[in-house]
């Protein structure tokens, strides 16, 4: 077989293709769980990193001096500036070299990154420590849906990847609750003069207790056995074992952009509603409701770890009942459903007259999200083949990150700055946000439907 003038050969020599994604047995069941729950805990470790900050909005600004956009910058685009530019180098890594050792690494660095949060003084030591955690963390994705893609069949890979997914809400859940006891514990202690340190203020402590287990966790990965790899394509026989050449992977996102483009345009727009929400959701209940930090962290903390499980496995078990019945587009038209049935509620739950229905409201959103959240990432993983899978879900996430993580946070800060002006009117900060950002992704996701499938029929037929 020739295309442009080389030769091109499976990976693995002169199997057919058939042979190459069959030939080495799948990882035993007992295995991949086992991989499957370490990844699955690293992800709840990374999350807490990231997401304790958001109950510490108060006293940072306090101490600090600092504006709602500024602190914005701190939750999201601090931490996504590297994070989303180092993703593509370590993803080319990734397709090539040991994926547990690269995400081994990325835990250590992050972790003692977190750490060294709590010594910072200023904004700008603040805001580069969070670009250490970023760094850190932008080895973990890619690497980590690859393992996985390689470590469950296809028909499984729904469920999968919504059990890891628990770990980003038991992170988000847990970083709410134990970053709320943490303050609750630590109000009122004077700040302590650390020799060559300086003051450490109360707010500090959390970053520490956080930050340094995940150096035990980093030992961990080495417990965990890289899986065969799975789903390779033909490659030139002069690269065969290097990364693909860029150009190859360009030419296949264009070969295939009526699939992939729809993907990363509607998860984007729905991280940056997600994420926008999400870092202001405690300080929304403090500035509306007159709840304090450890309080509404507390109660938000468990709703995400008893609703958003439920969710998730939900929407695994629908998109395996889709498939069976036929659907090629099985994995994306449950994140149709999932988007179209958030729309209402992200909208109206900070509207809410009280505390209690603006919790379960948030409850709400949080089931119905959470139903898209695996089949959304194995619909990415199942499509594409596996030399260029980590750097393609690495692309993913520069733009999930940039236009979610990265503005989300930021955008809700500009209405509460300078549309609204008051910091009491977040609440119609976070719906304006919604109203005009739910409508277009369920716009994207429902005009992506039709090619997934016929993208899935040709991943089939490669297989």
């Amino acid at each position: 077989m020739r295309r442009g003038g080389a030769r091109i050969v499976p990976i693995e020599g002169e199997a057919d293709a058939e042979l190459m994604n069959t030939g080495q047995p799948w990882p035993s069941p007992g295995r991949a769980r086992y991989t499957l729950a370490v990844l699955t805990f690293a992800l709840m470790v990374a999350t807490i990193d990231r997401s304790i900050l958001s109950l510490l909005v108060g006293p940072i600004k306090h101490d600090l001096g600092v504006t709602d956009t500024q602190m914005s910058l701190l939750l999201g685009m601090a931490f996504v500036s590297i994070y989303a530019f180092l993703g593509l180098p370590i993803a080319r890594l990734a397709d090539v070299n040991s994926r547990r050792l690269i995400i081994g690494i990325g835990i250590a660095f992050w972790s003692a990154m977190t750490a060294l949060s709590g010594v910072a003084h200023t904004y700008w030591q603040l805001f580069l420590a969070r670009v250490g955690v970023g760094a850190g963390e932008a080895s973990f994705a890619p690497a980590t849906y690859s393992m996985l893609t390689d470590s469950f069949p296809k028909e499984k890979l729904p469920r999968a990847m919504a059990f890891m997914s628990m770990g980003f809400t038991a992170g988000t859940g847990l970083a709410l609750i134990f970053g709320g006891w943490v303050i609750h514990l630590v109000t009122g202690i004077p700040a302590v003069v650390l020799p060559g340190v300086g003051a450490i203020h109360p707010w500090q402590l959390a970053f520490f207790a956080v930050g340094l287990p995940g150096l035990l966790l980093a030992l961990l990965m080495a417990t965990v056995r890289e899986p065969a790899r799975r789903g390779l394509m033909a490659v030139d026989t002069t690269t065969q074992r290097r990364s693909l050449p860029m150009r190859q992977i360009f030419d296949f996102l264009r070969s295939e952009r009526s699939t992939y483009w729809p993907i990363f345009l509607a998860m984007g727009i729905k991280s940056l509603l997600s994420f926008g929400m999400s870092a202001w959701t405690p300080t929304f209940f403090v500035r509306t409701y007159g709840w304090t930090m450890p309080q509404i962290g507390f109660m938000t903390g468990l709703i995400l770890l008893c609703v958003s499980p439920i969710g998730l496995l939900t929407g695994g078990w629908l998109a395996e009942r889709f498939a069976r019945q036929g659907h090629d587009d099985a994995n994306m038209r449950v994140v149709l459903i999932a988007t179209v049935s958030a729309l209402p509620a992200t909208v109206l739950y900070p509207l809410m007259p009280s505390a209690q229905l603006a919790l379960a409201g948030f409850a709400l959103v949080q089931f119905i999200v959470s139903l898209g959240i695996g089949p959304g990432n194995a619909a990415l993983q199942i499509i594409t083949p596996n030399q260029m899978r980590s750097q393609i879900s690495a692309l993913y996430m520069f733009i999930f990150n940039i236009v979610g993580y990265g503005l989300g946070p930021t955008t809700v800060a500009l209405f509460t700055d300078y549309v609204f002006r008051q910091e009491s009117a977040l609440r119609y900060s976070i719906t304006s946000v919604a109203a005009i950002a739910a409508p277009i992704a369920v716009l994207v996701v429902w005009y992506g439907l039709k090619p997934y499938g016929r993208s899935v029929l040709r991943a089939n037929a490669r297989a």
